[in-house]
């Protein structure tokens, strides 16, 4: 799956940018507070309007403070998957619970440096788990590898039958890093100016995703 990020759109442009992906799995929606990271994007107006934009569903990933509160907005509104940071909240389960209840997938994400340890057994409650490759709060930032540990372990429990989740990454992601990553198991990969700094980024994403494909066929030639 890939998921291009608007975060490295045209904001002025941002319904004719959605369409220059088709073919796209998920549109991926960086909300951002301005407290929880140091930088400030779209929040629920921006989002409602994109779905009326796109059939592509819309994957909203909120990098806010008080996921409890905002959360369930954008479930209700619409969108397909909101994911919300573990370190923003003390009780994950009940925001993913009400993300759940109010339509949407729910998505647990983590920063580079915290680890996913603490989180394997609440995992059983989310649909998503978001490992991020930078830092959160910026586009175009480079690809942190070691933090694909985080997805190697989540994609044995998966495989194990365990867990029952999509792993997504975000940061980084380019047709060079998109190999490692696919390596490592992930599902669905976030980019951003790997895909809207290219001249069609509709086939951008193709070509990103025919070089997931080339890696799972190696993998199983194996």
């Amino acid at each position: 799956m890939i998921a291009p990020s608007i975060l490295s759109a045209d904001f002025a442009r941002l319904g004719e940018e959605v369409k220059a992906i088709e073919g796209a799995d998920w549109v991926h929606v960086d909300v951002m507070d301005n407290h929880f990271v140091p930088n400030l994007t779209l929040g629920l107006p921006v989002v409602e309007s994109l779905l009326k934009a796109t059939d592509i569903p819309l994957d909203c990933h909120l990098m806010i403070e008080n996921p409890e509160r905002w959360a369930p907005a954008y479930a209700e509104a619409g969108a397909y998957n909101v994911t919300f940071h573990a370190e923003a909240t003390d009780n994950p389960l009940a925001v993913a619970r009400d993300i759940r209840a109010a339509g949407a997938k729910a998505g647990l994400s983590v920063k580079p440096g915290t680890p996913i340890e603490p989180y394997l057994e609440i995992l059983r409650e989310f649909d998503t788990l978001l490992v991020m490759s930078v830092e959160p709060g910026f586009g175009g930032q480079s690809f942190i590898a070691h933090v694909l540990d985080k997805a190697r372990t989540v994609r044995r429990l998966v495989d194990a039958g365990e867990l029952r989740l999509v792993v997504e990454i975000d940061g980084g992601i380019n047709m060079s890093t998109i190999e490692q990553a696919a390596e490592a198991g992930i599902d669905c990969f976030v980019a951003g100016s790997a895909v809207y700094g290219t001249a069609d980024p509709a086939a951008t994403v193709e070509a990103l995703r025919q070089k997931v494909i080339a890696v799972e066929a190696a993998t199983a030639a194996d």
